[in-house]
């Protein structure tokens, strides 16, 4: 045993997702209309998928809010963990996003569990009833994650799990002057979530870092 952390490096990652279960074919199927029809290939790692799977299955979530669908792949490995009756509400502004994982969900082995809803997250967060989630993972612009993340401490039951991905900054967390435009946002969010104590937190180094915290 020992008290000092290992250093992570790109290396550490490599062998992590060497030794994850790798996409099935429709996943792999799925990221390539994807990208074929023009959506950004910025979905979640697989080694940080199977990480939400295996904690939303130990949690035994059944409702969970996602803000930030994209082309539909976080939502569907969510979903597959859900227990009998569970659901992803997901939403996401981009009317091509929407139209994408409409279709490409209603193909998948868990249609029938995810919601997509087209439109502003601050706005349709607002229709969510208080304490109706078991679970939010935020993945959406970096500048309204503070906004995102007092919703989903509403939204949220106390226990349950407030999920945020990109704590790294796309790998650019620890300079001073990062060169993607959205990473100072994060910088400041990771610094509110620190800070944030109506959650129990930490940053989980899979795929850019995921933020997991426990609603007190």
């Amino acid at each position: 045993m020992s008290s000092q952390s290992s250093t992570v490096t790109a290396a550490h990652f490599d062998y992590i997702a060497r030794r994850t279960r790798a996409d099935d074919p429709f996943l792999v199927e799925l990221k390539a209309a994807a990208s074929a029809r023009g959506i950004p290939a910025i979905w979640i790692a697989p080694e940080q998928a199977a990480f939400l799977r295996i904690l939303l299955a130990a949690s035994k979530v059944r409702e969970v809010v996602e803000v930030g669908t994209l082309a539909g792949y976080s939502a569907i490995q969510m979903a597959r963990a859900l227990t009998g009756g569970g659901r992803v509400r997901t939403i996401d502004l981009e009317p091509a996003h929407v139209q994408f994982a409409r279709e490409w969900i209603a193909k998948s082995d868990v249609a029938e569990r995810i919601t997509v809803i087209e439109g502003r997250a601050r706005d349709v967060l607002a229709t969510f009833a208080s304490n109706s989630a078991d679970a939010a993972f935020l993945d959406a612009d970096k500048s309204n994650y503070p906004l995102y993340l007092e919703e989903s401490l509403r939204i949220v039951k106390p226990g349950g799990l407030v999920l945020v991905d990109n704590a790294f900054a796309f790998g650019q967390v620890l300079e001073a002057h990062p060169r993607d435009r959205e990473a100072p946002a994060i910088q400041r969010f990771n610094e509110l979530m620190a800070r944030e104590t109506r959650l129990e937190s930490v940053i989980v180094p899979l795929g850019d870092g995921l933020w997991v915290a426990v609603k007190r």
